[in-house]
């Protein structure tokens, strides 16, 4: 494997030679941040959730960018080509990919890290290798990754969110599955394997959303991930913006579906597998497959088709 410090770049580095540096930057090399939180775009991110998140603590606190990664080393720009602006007659601009990490302070004065971007293509390895190092150089204790899955859920009942972590300390209060299985993988599971392996303690958050509702933005289940993010890692972060956007989500959903009696029934099916679990078990349990109610990918079919068929009539 090439040196992995090669893929990234302390800003303070880089501007240490420069008269425009500053105090404040010269001092972050110094700092100690106790938890990194990180969601890279391009894996599975039902409902937008992972990037309003992370939109979300990036718009809500100022932040430092302390490290950026040689994407150029990283991206497939042919799998996933980034836009560019033409004008008339000439390009104007490009949308340069960016992969940082940045230093914030929450709603307390917390100091903590948050590494967004897009997921690496290649060299996952080396990636996960760099993102340790600089784990240890800021003196991070706890590292979560904020994920979305789609699930056969209704949207009218609280979004669940699934733990997974290094330690299973970490998400005792957390849902968490009980079965096993072969499944994708992606550079941020890889990063929280290594670290445990490199005796870091890493957790990962997936919130559940309504497979009708995996390509529109659901900032509730946004909100439930920094909610759970909050509980175990103590930060402290406000999720009202969230929560506004999310009763008018709820209001456009409640319309559609309103006006389809098989819309409805499929609601009403998934509200009650959601109930019978909570019921039976205390929490909700996803797993279960015993219910006398269609699958996820047939119920999730049947309400994309009519919220697309929805948006057609009305665009």
């Amino acid at each position: 494997m090439l040196d992995p410090t090669g893929l990234y770049q302390i800003v303070d580095d880089a501007a240490a030679a420069t008269e425009d540096a500053g105090a404040e930057k010269a001092a972050l090399s110094g700092r100690q941040f106790p938890v990194l939180v990180h969601h890279l775009q391009g894996y599975i991110d039902a409902g937008h959730a992972g990037r309003l998140a992370t939109d979300h603590l990036m718009a809500t606190f100022p932040s430092t960018e302390i490290a950026t990664f040689d994407v150029d080393q990283l991206l497939d720009y042919r799998a996933r080509r980034p836009s560019m602006t033409y004008d008339r007659d000439h390009w104007a601009d490009y949308d340069t990919p960016k992969l940082a990490l940045h230093a914030l302070e929450d709603a307390s004065g917390a100091p903590f890290l948050l590494l967004t971007g897009p997921e690496p293509d290649t060299q996952w390895e080396r990636f996960t290798a760099a993102v340790i190092q600089l784990v240890e150089r800021f003196g991070v204790e706890l590292t979560v990754g904020l994920n979305a899955i789609p699930m056969a859920v209704p949207h009218t009942r609280p979004s669940g969110v699934t733990a997974h972590a290094t330690r299973r300390e970490l998400i005792d209060e957390h849902e968490q599955w009980t079965t096993t299985a072969k499944l994708p993988g992606s550079a941020a599971a890889l990063l929280e394997l290594r670290l445990g392996q490199a005796g870091h303690d890493a957790m990962g958050l997936a919130v559940h959303v309504p497979h009708y509702l995996s390509e529109t933005e659901y900032p509730q289940a946004a909100g439930s991930l920094l909610e759970h993010l909050c509980a175990s890692a103590g930060l402290t972060v406000p999720t009202t913006a969230l929560a506004r956007a999310g009763v008018d989500v709820t209001a456009d959903i409640e319309a559609k579906v309103a006006d389809s009696e098989q819309a409805i029934k499929v609601v009403q099916a998934l509200e009650r597998r959601y109930d019978d679990e909570v019921s039976s078990q205390g929490r909700p349990s996803l797993l279960a497959q015993d219910q006398p109610v269609p699958t996820g990918d047939e119920i999730g079919a049947e309400i994309e088709r009519f919220l697309s068929e929805q948006d057609s009539e009305t665009g």
